[in-house]
């Protein structure tokens, strides 16, 4: 059972990793990548895998690797008004490399800002459409004189990898649950690193359990990555992947927001909407849309798997969003310890959703005789646990879980679990 002290403890550690995670140039390829899951490396034994440029991926093909040593825009005098090593959001994601002088006129076209918020920088990309580019406040832009300046973007696109990792925790059963998140932004330290974090730690929650399911962690740079893993794993989805959840944007201090998966009635759906309504957490439960995050790729037609997507303000849902806002000081570490809070519970409640059998079906079993009325003697919730007991016993047919005799009872999960458990003890229930 987890303290109020065991909760501060994992925010503060959370939002120490997002500390050191944050300056480095993500995208969705690279050394960027690379060091990101060193990193992650150091909390999980994470296994990395490295696939070729021009590797077909179902109707995809991993690109070219980008990397980037330096970048920026100088005046006639020689100063970096703008400077990739002050923020690797200052580049255009994916320029390709040049070295030019030109006027202001000229590399106005090539310059992105956000007029709305004069002193935020955007975050923008050009993955599969050559160009080059930098990003700046519009405040930046504003105070640049007419004149000659220095363009210079050190990078290089080359045949190389896409790079990702995964962390197994073992099950008592091979059925499989993915817990997905990306790696390719650069510096967003909700919408990419909270996320990353929350995963991390919930993998390490979990490490020291013996789950039922089998959870599968996955870090992968957004969409490409998703696709390459599915093409990849396909014997593996079909096969053996039941459930899952994509981490997003799990470090802002809005409420928890679930977007149901594409059934919308999956069972993780299901346990999400159960355990959000228990906790009295502020939430709100959004319908599947084939935008967003990773989501959409699991949930494709024709994957269709019980995935659903995790967030605090979903995405696109806060000003911040994809700029230079979305910083440390906008990540809280007690939104992210809420965040890891809420996935030990929501798994917990998945792990535990068994169907059962009942062994004395005919009529009530006497319970007295077995001891189980003696055994509530003294508690406070004793009318509502024989109650979960007779709800047990009732809807015990093999194909109601004890998730369905929940909501059909409108009992608390917990105490729905525990009857089982007590049930099962006393032989009067099989799985």
């Amino acid at each position: 059972m987890t303290t109020g002290d065991d909760t501060k403890a994992a925010g503060e550690e959370m939002y120490a990793l997002v500390e050191r995670l944050y300056p480095l140039c993500r995208s969705i390829t690279g050394d960027g990548v690379r060091a990101t899951l060193d990193i992650v490396g150091e909390y999980l034994p994470l296994r990395v895998h490295e696939v070729p440029t021009g590797t077909r991926v179902l109707d995809w093909t991993v690109p070219q690797e980008w990397n980037i040593r330096d970048a920026y825009i100088a005046d006639a005098a020689g100063n970096r008004v703008v400077d990739f090593a002050a923020s690797s959001l200052h580049v255009l994601g994916y320029s390709v490399p040049v070295s030019a002088t030109m006027p202001l006129a000229e590399l106005r076209e090539h310059l992105h800002t956000l007029p709305d918020h004069p002193t935020w920088v955007p975050y923008r990309t050009s993955y599969y459409t050559p160009d080059w580019g930098f990003c700046l406040s519009q405040e930046t832009l504003d105070a640049l004189p007419d004149g000659e300046y220095e363009v210079r973007v050190d990078s290089t696109l080359a045949d190389g990898h896409l790079t990702y990792a995964e962390y197994v925790v073992p099950g008592q059963v091979a059925d499989e649950v993915i817990v997905s998140c990306h790696v390719c932004h650069p510096s967003l330290a909700n919408d990419n690193l909270a996320g990353i974090a929350v995963a991390t730690f919930l993998a390490r929650a979990l490490a020291e359990q013996t789950p039922w399911y089998t959870y599968r962690f996955l870090f992968a740079p957004g969409t490409i990555g998703a696709i390459t893993w599915l093409a990849r794993n396909a014997e593996r989805v079909e096969r053996a992947v039941k459930h899952g959840l994509v981490l997003a944007c799990a470090g802002d201090p809005g409420r928890l927001t679930y977007k149901r998966s594409r059934r919308g009635d999956a069972e993780i759906d299901r346990v999400m909407r159960n355990v959000l309504q228990a906790s009295q957490r502020p939430h709100e439960i959004r319908e599947f849309t084939p935008y967003g995050y990773d989501e959409r790729q699991f949930c494709s037609p024709g994957f269709d798997l019980g995935v659903g997507s995790l967030s605090r303000t979903p995405y696109a849902g806060y000003p911040e969003y994809h700029t230079s806002a979305d910083n440390l000081d906008f990540v809280r570490p007690e939104a992210m310890a809420d965040t890891l809070a809420l996935c030990r519970e929501a798994f917990s409640v998945l792990d535990r959703n068994r169907r059962y059998v009942n062994l004395s079906p005919y009529g009530e079993p006497q319970l007295g005789r077995r001891g189980l009325y003696d055994s509530l003697g003294g508690r406070s919730d004793a009318k509502q646990a024989q109650l979960a007991m007779l709800w047990v016993l009732s809807l015990s047919d093999g194909t109601h879980g004890l998730l369905d005799v929940a909501e059909r009872s409108g009992l608390p999960f917990d105490t729905v679990a525990a009857a089982a458990d007590a049930l099962h003890d006393a032989g009067l229930i099989k799985a």
